[in-house]
């Protein structure tokens, strides 16, 4: 498998250098340049495999010969080592919960998954010491620290804004030490992504630090998203029609990993990108004009992103054919007053609790079916509700109880470095 930039402009590389790099030399994203298809009777199969055997079948086409087979189960295998159950919460309504892993968020998978495959190359030599450049509007952080932690040859620099991310997300991506350094930026996630945009386009800079990018327009963290809606599958009535799945969708790396896994044959119905007050996307969907904006903080704050990367990715999935995109894929805009409410009603209703990313996803489903009352969805719970206590807790009228992981954080020293958003202040720390 080879994968070409979107700006056309870089040679071709293959699955170690797309992962090495992160992005291309001409600033672009790595793409596939062949979709794999699934085999015939993929979706029969899928029941009676393990998670690790769908992990190692679907990823081994895009790895191809850069890791061999033996290593690649292994790193497949503890990549999704925790459960992903599919939970009825009403009529019409389930949701692929995927915040059993370690830092509790969907976002687990991919930063293990490419933690290890880094650590592969690097155990043979096949790269210098690396630095994992990353921007975090929540959940990556903590996820890349925790995938990364300890790694040998790799160092870990994760910008986060400043007091807009939740308290338990700042806690794992802050207290870890060792290889994990976060540099709290007094500005927003667009910010910090602009500043590590700008980090590798700098060929000075590359010559004193080999930087990659643990965020998802890194093929090693995007490609194994699509593993979420293999597992959903395995769960899914064998006699139902392809469920609706409706997407928490900040960067865009979620929903475009499913829509690949659609591509290549996996039986999934329509899309719904379900966003909160950022909006670009829902209005390219009606308008044709994509429209980069700043930023809107809200209570779903993993998802407030105003220039999403990876929608070149969906673009170009869709052949740029925006009639092609509308069929498969529409997008639905959420208050925060409107997720408070959903998540209020479905605990008093159904006495499951939402964290504010699914109650949008689940206002988003609700909406579409309102249109489509035969269709049945699917959500994606990409958080635990622990993380948003002042979101949840009201609503309860009581203090969540903390999961273990984050329990064993309390008490933990909050280390930071604190940066303007100024890009010679990053420039500055990195040349360090």
């Amino acid at each position: 498998m080879k994968y070409y930039s979107l700006r056309h402009q870089s040679p071709l590389v293959d699955f170690r250098q797309a992962t090495i790099t992160g992005q291309a030399p001409d600033g672009g994203l790595y793409f596939p340049e062949a979709i794999p298809k699934f085999l015939p009777g993929f979706r029969r199969e899928l029941r009676g495999l393990s998670k690790a055997i769908v992990a190692f079948n679907v990823m081994r086409p895009y790895v191809g010969t850069t890791i061999e087979e033996a290593d690649l189960l292994r790193i497949c295998a503890e990549a999704v080592d925790f459960e992903f159950p599919l939970v009825s919460v009403e009529t019409g309504v389930s949701s692929l919960e995927l915040f059993h892993g370690p830092t509790l968020a969907f976002k687990d998978v991919g930063a293990r998954f490419m933690s290890r495959c880094l650590g592969y190359f690097a155990q043979r030599g096949d790269t210098p010491p690396v630095t994992v450049l990353v921007a975090t509007s929540g959940d990556t952080g903590g996820a890349v620290a925790s995938g990364f932690l300890g790694v040998p040859g790799v160092e870990v620099v994760i910008l986060y804004p400043a007091g807009k991310v939740s308290p338990v997300q700042e806690q794992q991506l802050t207290t870890l030490g060792q290889n994990i350094t976060a540099l709290e930026v007094s500005g927003t996630f667009d910010d910090c992504q602009a500043l590590v945009k700008q980090a590798f386009l700098d060929e000075e800079l590359a010559q004193q630090r080999f930087l990659t990018s643990a965020n998802s327009i890194n093929v090693a963290r995007w490609l194994p998203q699509q593993l979420y809606y293999c597992f959903a599958m395995q769960q899914w009535p064998e006699e139902a029609a392809p469920p609706v799945v409706s997407v928490p969708s900040g960067n865009f790396g979620n929903i475009c990993a499913g829509l690949l896994a659609r591509t290549s044959g996996l039986p999934l119905g329509h899309f719904i990108a379900a966003c909160n007050a950022n909006e670009p996307v829902p209005a390219y969907l009606r308008t044709g004009t994509f429209t980069p904006r700043a930023a809107i903080p809200t209570f779903s704050n993993a998802m407030d992103v105003g220039n999403p990367s990876n929608f070149v990715r969906i673009l170009e999935l869709f052949d740029n054919d925006l009639a092609k995109m509308r069929a498969a894929l529409s997008a639905d805009t959420v208050s925060d007053a409107d997720t408070v409410a959903a998540i209020r009603q479905v605990w008093e209703q159904d006495g499951y609790l939402l964290d504010p990313h699914g109650a949008v996803a689940y206002t988003a489903l609700r909406r579409y079916q309102a249109q489509h009352p035969e269709m049945a969805g699917m959500i994606l719970a990409t958080a635990h509700p622990v993380k948003f206590p002042g979101v949840v807790e009201p609503i309860l009228g009581r203090a969540i109880e903390l999961p273990a992981v984050v329990q064993a954080l309390q008490g933990r020293a909050k280390r930071t470095v604190p940066m303007s958003v100024d890009y010679e202040a990053l420039r500055a720390f990195l040349w360090r």
